[in-house]
């Protein structure tokens, strides 16, 4: 039987699943990763959800309400954090989830149409742990939910010619977490960035984030190397400062400074601070890597920018 129904998306992807293929075998592996999405599942119906189907290492849900869906991707979130603390083969694991709302053909048990699309390739946009939604999504949330998410803006989505405005579920991460490093830089807050690829050379202020990095022509930053990813990586305002997420398979680098300490981001995240070189695919010391770089500006001193020095401007 066909029908056309208001209903919220999900789409969760279990990411670090590879790693376990090539460490466990692949009896012991596809016997683990089964029992997580199952176990993940268990919030479908917890949250009055209806589970469309699993999808190897992830799963397809759909809720009659956002609420539950918010809900369910919490608990999962939850669930797979619990199970990283108690089986160690699961510690490098992390869970992506995606959600989107709109209206749906269901046929056979099935779903299909915009909402569905729009879910599945919001899972591009999300980096480790994190959950993005659609605006939709969030109109139907209590006040409460409402404030843990934190607003993306417009985002371009392949195969869709209308950018989505999306939001990201605020995880709580301080700033210690989000450098990386032993150290927390603090400064007055910056009003802008600079990137620098090749001839492309922009400057992006807090009202233009997030700014995508990637190879897709609608990536706000596009990058048009083969060894870039579609969406490679995200630059958000998290309020006083400027982070990048790592959105690809082949990694992120970060390099503080002239000489300083690389970063690798394996859709992970960190706060970026002073100037450096982002390396796409590759460490910006590899000189076959697209590497952009970078300066965080307090505009009122933008003429003393090392970036506009080392070009002569």
């Amino acid at each position: 039987m066909t029908q056309i129904r208001e209903r919220t998306v999900l789409f969760a992807d279990l990411r670090g699943s590879t790693a376990l293929f090539e460490t466990l075998g692949n009896a012991e592996a596809s016997g683990l990763v089964t029992q997580t999405v199952a176990l993940l599942s268990q919030a479908v119906d917890d949250n009055r959800g209806d589970l469309i189907k699993t999808l190897g290492d992830g799963l397809m849900a759909a809720f009659d309400n956002p609420r539950d869906g918010i809900k369910s991707a919490m608990r999962m979130q939850e669930l797979l954090l619990k199970s990283s603390v108690r089986s160690e083969r699961l510690r490098y694991t992390h869970l992506q989830i995606a959600l989107a709302r709109g209206e749906v053909v269901e046929i056979h048990g099935d779903c299909f149409g915009d909402a569905v699309n729009v879910a599945a390739r919001l899972l591009d946009h999300a980096g480790d742990g994190e959950t993005v939604v659609t605006a939709e999504v969030v109109q139907g949330l209590t006040s409460a939910q409402k404030a843990r998410f934190r607003s993306l803006d417009h985002i371009s989505v392949r195969g869709r010619a209308e950018p989505v405005h999306i939001y990201v579920l605020d995880q709580g991460r301080g700033d210690a977490a989000a450098t990386q490093f032993g150290e927390i830089v603090r400064s007055a807050a910056p009003e802008g960035i600079r990137l620098v690829w090749q001839d492309l050379d922009r400057v992006f202020d807090i009202d233009q984030m997030p700014v995508v990095l990637g190879r897709s022509t609608q990536a706000t930053y596009c990058i048009t190397d083969v060894r870039v990813s579609r969406s490679h990586a995200r630059i958000d305002w998290q309020g006083s400062s400027f982070s990048l997420t790592d959105l690809s398979y082949n990694g992120t680098f970060v390099r503080f400074g002239a000489g300083g300490q690389t970063l690798s981001l394996r859709r992970g995240s960190c706060t970026l601070h002073g100037a450096g070189a982002i390396g796409l695919g590759g460490p910006p010391s590899e000189t076959q890597a697209p590497t952009v770089r970078f300066e965080v500006l307090h505009l009122a001193e933008a003429d003393r920018s090392p970036l506009l020095l080392q070009r002569g401007l």
